[in-house]
């Protein structure tokens, strides 16, 4: 299939390039336009005023630049009918419609007036968050976020409403922790094998984040609580310009970041790259209690944890787009990512007998290293034709990766000092992944209000592990056959779709059908274990939209969705952190299926805007993890009493196909902008979760152990967030996040709460800005739970990472604060789109 798949595709750009208008001879020479913008009271130049070529007969060609120090500008274009704009925040726009330039123009002195309405109202798009509703999903302009600072994509994404990050980097959306995460519209190295790969992607980097709650046959089948989509910047500013950031702060971290893009009428480069370096300390704690099996105490042990995380990184994502001809581009790009670590674990246990007399004290102590590197290259190809958004769009996306972490696990007897034989683990993983893309879009009927999309996408994915446990001696690895193997995981899907939409007056309608053929291998290496699931499904998803105004909007919208287990959901190799408290992926789990239910409705007036959805969602054969005893015990030779060493259980926490989730929920989010540079915004999420499920077991006693794992979990959780300038042109905001307690088949968690602050100043005639922001102020940002099994208790805290603070240094050239809002503006960056799009 991608055999036959590739040629076609390569043999379509070919084509595309080979189709020149008839008659058409070489292309002339280009022409310059030049000027100089001044302001008409005063005569002083105006510097960074925006200066836009539009061609008239096609809207979407747009060059142009921006006046230097002395308030002149020089524009390299081709000859043609234009359309010219110059702007500048807070006055009045300079125009001139149906230009025909045929050789270089000096346009002369133009003055611009100061237009006082506009200076009364004006807001800084570039500095605020806005939120648009579309027929399929929720954007928000992520704006200049004070509180992510020299933060990652991570800290962002805890910032966006419907979102939240927990205490291990995990992201869920409306609490469900099955999210589709894309980078630009698609899978990318950049979202990497676990979590913690999204810390190293600086929150400079992003645009806006789409938060599609209800995604349409369009995207991917994959993720049951929805997609987020994480819209990189880039510049469409003609001429050079870009941003250099440096940040600081304690714990020790540090790095940098330089945005830089060219411009010209025929070709667009840019780059964003980012080194840094992050210490993130955190701790934990599990206070466990055994029980004999009449009921009664048997011991007691407790385990504290102290982390320390030490990680440098280095990204670039390097891109040309060539502007064929009018109607044409294709644009290269090439990502590359490395990092390496450094973490340690240091675990004090300390074992009590059933009345609470100490009989042992120990210490584990584990040392991790990590090396991982990225490397993606992708090519997109894009047509449009003579109507208005009638476009065909190609993609094809290679990546590569690996992941090697090394463990080296000491553990010591206290008081005795008795050295345990030292514990090695390698974990190698591997990757490749392979996209190809093909989208097409015509409009049709009057006014073009109906709309057909056609799709094929097909992602090849290879995953390999190789896990080796054993004992060191001597430095040679005596490896542990019972807990060594190699895991290879083939994922091959491929999709296609078609989905028609149309308006009617005041209704939109958007229906369509999505069919997906996976074909997935699980392979066991070493006890030649293999498994082939071979499925074909079919993801309808329906939404209807009534537009009661420009200012109120209700939506209705259904979709088939599901989530396939990978990473360490199916890694079959335990940690060894601990050897009492083990996790394990579980390699036969197979897909959660969800059909999902949304009305949304959006108002909005003068200052206040609101926003509500109301959701339901039916999952089947949900991934939950419980947690078992494994007939497994860890002796330890009690110096005061060789004859009874001490036994305590060994536990593992895996994940299975637990059965049935329904989950409703209702959500709202409100923003009042009393005045001007005030935001104020409130988020809150309810839902209520029913779990029904049985899980039977055969345990170490030979004996069939049916468990009953049904729970009701009512929870919440809240954000708030506030934006107010103080004296001396300094911006303050504040984001405070609660969770409320939850609860799952075995474990309650109680309530989290967060608090980050910033502070915020404009420098160098605002072509800089200072930063401080506190991450977790009151350093409350922990998990605490209680876990019951049938023969031990557990209550664990986790933090993954202490109070952060950060001081940030931004520094923009060839662009300017405002001038970016205004940018923003004529971009759209501020409208409220109620369409098709996607």
């Amino acid at each position: 299939m991608r055999k036959t798949l590739l040629p076609i595709f390569l043999l379509a750009i070919s084509f595309s390039f080979s189709q020149r208008p008839q008659g058409q001879g070489q292309r002339p020479d280009p022409i310059k336009i030049t000027g100089t913008v001044i302001d008409q009271d005063s005569k002083a130049p105006l510097e960074y005023a925006t200066i836009i070529l539009q061609r008239v007969r096609n809207p979407e060609r747009v060059t142009g630049g921006i006046t230097d120090e002395n308030g002149k500008f020089d524009v390299e274009t081709y000859p043609g009918l234009f359309n010219i704009r110059i702007e500048y925040i807070s006055y009045t726009t300079f125009s001139l419609e149906n230009q025909t330039l045929r050789s270089s123009t000096d346009l002369g002195v133009i003055e611009l007036a100061l237009d006082v309405e506009q200076l009364e109202d004006v807001e800084l798009i570039g500095e605020r968050t806005t939120v648009e509703l579309r027929l399929d999903k929720k954007v928000y302009n992520v704006g200049s976020d004070l509180t992510v600072k020299g933060g990652s994509v991570t800290d962002v994404l805890d910032n966006v409403p419907s979102v939240s990050v927990d205490v291990e980097g995990n992201i869920s959306l409306r609490g469900n922790e099955s999210v589709r995460i894309l980078i630009n519209g698609k899978p990318s190295a950049l979202s990497g094998l676990n979590p913690e790969t999204l810390q190293q992607l600086p929150a400079e980097a992003i645009e806006k984040v789409e938060v599609i709650t209800n995604p349409s046959a369009r995207y991917d089948a994959e993720g049951t609580a929805g997609i987020l989509n994480i819209i990189l910047k880039q510049s469409k500013t003609a001429g050079v310009n870009g941003s250099i950031s440096l940040n600081a702060g304690q714990p020790d971290n540090y790095g940098g970041a330089l945005s830089l893009n060219l411009r010209r009428e025929k070709f667009n480069i840019f780059t964003n790259t980012s080194y840094r370096y992050r210490d993130a300390p955190g701790n934990a704690l599990f206070e466990q209690e055994n029980f004999n099996p009449d009921g009664s105490t048997a011991s007691f042990q407790d385990e504290e944890r102290d982390y320390q995380r030490q990680n440098e990184g280095f990204n670039t994502n390097i891109g040309f787009e060539y502007f064929i001809d009018d109607s044409s581009s294709i644009t290269n790009s090439l990502v590359y990512r490395n990092s390496e670590g450094e973490d340690t674990v240091d675990i004090d246990f300390e074992n009590f007998d059933a009345q609470g007399n100490p009989t042992i004290q120990r210490n584990r102590f584990t040392t991790e290293t990590e090396d991982e590197e990225d490397v993606q290259y992708s090519v997109n190809y894009r047509k449009e034709f003579n109507k208005e958004g009638h476009e065909l769009t190609m993609d094809y996306q290679y990546s590569r990766g690996f992941e090697l972490e090394n463990s080296i696990i000491n553990e010591v007897v206290l008081g005795e000092n008795i050295k345990l034989p030292t514990e090695q683990t390698i974990n190698d993983e591997s990757q490749k992944r392979q996209l190809l893309q093909a989208d097409y879009v015509r409009p049709f009927g009057k006014d073009n209000t109906s709309q057909l999309e056609l799709g094929y996408r097909g992602t090849f994915n290879n995953f390999n592990t190789d896990f080796d446990f054993g004992v060191l001696e001597n430095g040679v690895l005596d490896s542990d056959p019972n807990f060594s193997n190699e895991l290879n995981y083939k994922e091959y899907v491929n999709a296609a779709y078609m989905q028609l939409g149309t308006k009617l007056n005041k209704f939109n309608i958007l229906g369509g059908l999505r069919m997906e053929a996976s074909d997935i291998a699980i392979e066991l290496v070493n006890t030649n274990q293999l498994e082939n699931k071979d499925y074909v499904d079919w993801f309808p998803s329906l939404f209807l939209g009534y537009e009661f105004s420009e200012t109120e909007q209700l939506t209705v919208s259904y979709s088939r969705r599901l989530r396939r287990p990978r990473s360490r959901f199916i890694n079959p190799f335990p940690s060894r952190s601990s050897n009492t408290n083990l996790f394990q992926g579980n390699p036969d789990l197979d897909p959660t299926y969800t059909n999902a239910f949304d009305l949304g409705y959006l108002k909005r007036w003068d200052k206040i805007t609101f926003t509500t959805s109301a959701y339901y969602n039916h999952s089947t054969g949900v991934f939950q993890f419980i947690t078992q005893e494994t007939g497994d015990f860890v002796e330890i030779d009690d110096p005061d009493d060789p004859a009874n060493p001490v036994l305590v259980p060994v536990q593992t926490r895996t994940p299975i196909n637990l059965a049935t989730d329904d989950r409703v929920g209702m959500e709202f989010t409100t923003t009042y902008t009393p005045k001007r540079s005030w935001r104020l915004t409130w988020n809150f999420n309810l839902f209520q979760q029913k779990l029904r499920g049985d899980y039977s077991y055969i345990n170490f006693q030979n004996e069939e152990i049916t468990q009953n794992f049904d729970a009701d979990n009512l929870t919440w959780f809240s954000r708030f967030s506030a934006k107010i300038p103080l004296p001396a042109a300094i911006d303050f905001q504040t984001n405070l996040f609660y969770r409320g307690p939850r609860e799952n088949a075995q474990s309650r968690s109680k309530g989290i709460l967060s608090t980050n602050l910033a502070f915020s100043k404009d420098i160098v005639k605002d072509k800089a800005t200072l930063s401080l922001n506190v991450s977790d102020l009151f350093n409350s940002r922990k998990r605490r739970s209680e876990t019951r099994t049938e023969n031990v208790f557990t209550y664990s805290e986790f933090q993954w990472r202490q109070r952060q603070v950060t001081l940030s240094f931004l520094y923009r050239f060839n662009q300017q604060q405002q001038q970016r809002g205004r940018n923003g503006r004529r971009n759209g960056g501020g409208d409220d789109d109620f369409e098709f799009e996607g």
